[in-house]
């Protein structure tokens, strides 16, 4: 069973203040949100390597399938442990509806998990042009499949306005914060990976945009080709935002406000107090004790 909703809360307040915490120790948390970044690289890679060949065969499963390696992403965050971006704007959130942190302490964390998500998206997709590993099944002067899927996939994204980039961010951080908001609700670490998943192949195969997962997809076609850095600069200028209200206003502020107000930290409830006790009812006396003996008859004189 899931816990409560208000104790979630409460537990996200908590780990609010810790991130507020560890993003002092500016190389722990540097490296922990390059790693953020490396991850969602990962299942963005393993995206294209498993949908091309399905894409070119025109095959009516590819987005399905494409969904459903991107859990990955997640997986690696939550379990391995990293600081991304996109979560954070829930949990930031809820830790300032809690009081836990403050709107400074929130601004941080988010800054410094976006620049070190984008560098370790950055490395990751410098990491991976280098193995050549998107170039397989190339031949001659003719891009491999997955070349040309990742080409299709960032002048897609490019081809779309501003105002469709945003609500497309919206919708999908909504349903990244929704699978980490699950996660957090239960013990079970096989329920994680599940609602985590589920919530991962929903925002894939529906075609939203989740900025740092663009990151490495946009660095990856400017390294190869195929893109250039200043589509990558125009689809996080309208996608950060959408990502972060998505996060932050639809799934955090929601279920904070769901989950009403909690006393203070360190304030305890005030007792309630016990109701009086009822008073108790009148003795019952048997009748042969309250008869009034028979007055005595004076004694008569002699």
């Amino acid at each position: 069973m899931p816990i409560p909703i208000s104790d979630a809360v409460d537990e996200a307040g908590a780990l609010a203040r810790s991130k507020a915490d560890q993003a002092r120790r500016v190389p722990q948390y540097a490296v922990a949100s390059l790693l953020a970044g490396a991850y969602v690289g990962v299942a963005v890679v393993l995206l294209v390597s498993v949908g091309a060949p399905l894409v070119a065969g025109s095959s009516p499963f590819a987005k399905l399938v494409q969904g459903a390696v991107f859990g990955v992403a997640l997986t690696l965050v939550v379990f391995a442990g990293a600081e991304l971006f996109t979560g954070n704007t829930m949990t930031m959130l809820q830790g300032l509806v809690r009081r836990r942190v403050t709107v400074v302490e929130v601004g941080v964390v988010w800054l410094c998990s976006l620049v070190g998500n984008f560098v370790g998206s950055l490395a990751f997709a410098a990491a991976v042009n280098a193995s050549g590993v998107l170039t397989i099944g190339a031949t001659g002067g003719d891009a491999s499949p997955a070349q040309s899927m990742l080409a299709t996939i960032v002048q897609g994204k490019d081809a779309a306005t501003g105002g469709q980039l945003f609500w497309r961010a919206v919708l999908c951080n909504a349903l990244v914060c929704l699978g980490l908001w699950m996660a957090a609700r239960t013990r079970s670490d096989a329920a994680k990976c599940i609602v985590l998943w589920w919530a991962l192949l929903a925002f894939i195969a529906s075609g939203f945009e989740h900025s740092i997962a663009n990151m490495t997809a946009f660095s990856l076609a400017a390294l190869e080709g195929s893109g250039d850095w200043g589509m990558l600069f125009r689809n996080l200028a309208w996608t950060v935002p959408g990502n972060a209200v998505g996060g932050a206003l639809v799934v955090g502020a929601a279920y904070s406000w769901i989950a009403g107000r909690r006393t203070a930290p360190g304030r305890p409830a005030a007792p309630t107090p016990a109701p009086a006790p009822a008073p108790a009812p009148p003795a019952v006396v048997p009748a042969h004790l309250t008869t009034e003996p028979a007055p005595m008859e004076p004694a008569t004189a002699r």
